[in-house]
């Protein structure tokens, strides 16, 4: 490692910086559907249940492979699991360029959730590694809002590239960013500032599933997955598929319309979320108070676009993207809590466990989205109706109601823990 001080001072940027870029890019092959599943459907003539699968095999494989990735990290290190993640990616996606079949693609979708759950928790490591304590809430902050700029990218510029260049060579070309990354990756990443690679003491069966089991059991734990399950789903299940076909064929918006609303909401999440991590910051003792005000708000303005009489006005949908899409960085609430609720050692573990909630309501939400659409919209439709969109966006209501009521119940008993003096120095109520 360098001596000179300005060095010292970049490299971790430098580091951060190309974690990041592979985040956002595993950001972009998760939501470079959300666009094109209106072409999907007539490349591999199938219906909303089956357009659905690709996202819900995409989004099951991401949560179930969070525990895993949380202990891989802690065995061999950031580096090497960041470069599988990124190999399964690039590999995922020229895959599904190439697909022209509905089995092959979902199995290309498959590989790419291995892929992109293998980058999250690797860049909230080498954020904790290479900054300063008092810096590592602020950077994972702005690592899950600046990631979200490959869902802007998948937005707009990914339907213009389909409509010039064609299937094929746009997710190609997608792919190919990828190989870009890994040069760079290889060559500036480490683990830590003195160590290129880091590898962790092995852990027997029963000793992994201890430490789980430990993490499970704090109730800082479940208040963060509780938080993380009711926040983003909304924003996800729009952003990786659903929103684009919402908007033209529910709300009847243009297509570029439809476009720039996804971006927006993008936008929104990367504007809130240094809002959201100050406040945070300022006001730990209110934090799941902050998550259920945010949804509350989803819950008022969904309400309002569902009740409208025929289709809602522009700027309702403005504002639906816009509160929908602070509920992104909100899901960050959840890890922050899970971080002042548990030792180091077993943090990977907790933030896997916690990282797990939003994912898996995403899921219910996007295949129940599918399921509904099919059900109401008559077989001689030429498009989902708008009644039948109204019928499926309503499912989320179900889901805010569990979260909200669990959020209420955890917290009640992380402050009773608080107040037993059983936690860490660190706040863990919210």
């Amino acid at each position: 490692m360098s001596n000179d001080p300005v060095a010292g001072r970049v490299r971790p940027y430098l580091v951060w910086g190309l974690g990041l870029a592979i985040y956002l890019l595993a950001v972009f092959h998760r939501s470079s559907l959300a666009v094109a599943g209106l072409l999907a459907r007539e490349r591999f003539d199938i219906n909303a249940s089956q357009l659905a699968t690709f996202v819900m095999l995409q989004l099951l494989v991401y949560a179930v492979m969070q525990v895993p990735v949380g202990l891989l990290v802690d065995r061999f290190g950031s580096r090497r699991v960041l470069l599988c993640g990124l190999v399964v990616l690039t590999c995922a996606q020229a895959g599904f360029a190439f697909a022209d079949t509905y089995a092959l693609a979902l199995l290309a979708r498959v590989f790419v959730g291995v892929g992109d759950a293998l980058t999250f928790i690797c860049v909230l490591r080498l954020v904790s590694s290479w900054f300063p304590l008092r810096q590592v809430p602020l950077m994972s902050q702005l690592t899950g809002t600046l990631g979200q700029l490959g869902a802007v990218i998948a937005a707009v510029p990914m339907t213009l590239a389909l409509g010039a260049f064609g299937w094929t060579r746009t997710y190609l070309g997608a792919a190919a960013v990828g190989i870009v990354l890994l040069v760079a990756l290889l060559a500036f990443v480490h683990d830590t500032p003195t160590q290129r690679s880091l590898r962790g003491p092995a852990l027997s069966p029963r000793d992994t599933l201890a430490g789980l089991a430990e993490a499970w059991r704090h109730p800082g734990t479940r208040l963060g997955m509780w938080v993380h399950f009711m926040t983003p789903f909304s924003a996800n299940a729009l952003g990786t598929l659903w929103g684009y076909p919402f908007f033209v064929q529910g709300e009847g918006q243009d297509e570029k319309v439809a476009g720039l609303l996804l971006t927006l909401m993008v936008v929104a999440v990367m504007t809130a979320g240094p809002v959201l991590g100050w406040l945070v910051g300022t006001f730990p003792f209110h934090r799941s108070t902050m998550a259920m005000g945010i949804v509350s708000a989803m819950v008022v303005v969904w309400a309002t676009v569902l009740a409208w009489p025929g289709e809602a006005p522009l700027a309702l949908l403005v504002l639906l993207v816009v509160v929908v899409g602070v509920g992104g960085p909100a899901s960050m609430i959840g890890f922050d809590v899970a971080r002042t609720s548990n030792p180091l050692s077993r943090l990977a573990s907790a933030t896997g466990l916690v990282n797990q909630g939003g994912f898996y309501a995403t899921l219910l939400l996007v295949v129940g989205i599918g399921l509904v659409l099919d059900w109401r919209t008559p077989e001689d439709a030429a498009a989902y109706t708008p009644e039948a969109f109204r019928w499926a966006m309503s499912l989320q209501f179900v889901l805010w109601g569990i979260g909200l009521v669990q959020v209420w119940r955890y917290r009640r008993f992380a402050r009773a823990h608080l107040r037993a003096g059983e936690a860490a120095a660190a706040p863990t109520a919210a």
